[in-house]
């Protein structure tokens, strides 16, 4: 399927190909002109609304004191008092474990923490957002 500016910048073409045939051969330049001087104001303001977008996604990144949210990177302290809390919660969570399931509850419980630990840990190293953003379109694609 086309895209709805394609389809318009196809039509301009398909005027511009009549029009010769009407005019002839000796407008064929002023033709051609006009068609391109056309293409290339539609280039123009597609780079510019790329250029627009980067520059938003920069100031962003600026604003935000050079961190993007949907890169996965924490902060020392944020990594460190993730740790401190899956310990501390690990403590009554293993005593649960314990009573009602015995050894293997405590080695459940333990793996739980330990995944969750894992996955926290992947996302600071930017595995998950690579992951999570594998089906972005590129720009190229606009």
């Amino acid at each position: 399927m086309e895209a709805p500016r394609d389809a318009e910048l196809k039509k301009e073409l398909d005027a511009a190909l009549h029009a010769r045939k009407d005019l002839g051969e000796e407008y064929e330049s002023a033709l051609v002109d006009s068609f391109l001087e056309k293409v290339e104001k539609r280039l123009d303001g597609t780079i510019d609304r790329r250029m627009r977008r980067h520059m938003a996604e920069q100031q962003m990144i600026v604003a935000r004191g050079a961190r993007n949210p949907g890169s996965g990177v924490d902060s020392w302290g944020e990594r460190f008092g993730f740790g401190v809390v899956s310990l501390i919660l690990a403590i009554p969570l293993s005593a649960i474990g314990v009573v009602n399931a015995g050894l293997s509850g405590l080695f459940v419980t333990w793996f739980g923490i330990v995944g969750v630990n894992a996955v926290h840990a992947a996302r600071g190293t930017g595995l998950l957002s690579l992951l999570r953003n594998r089906d972005r379109k590129p720009d190229w694609q606009d």
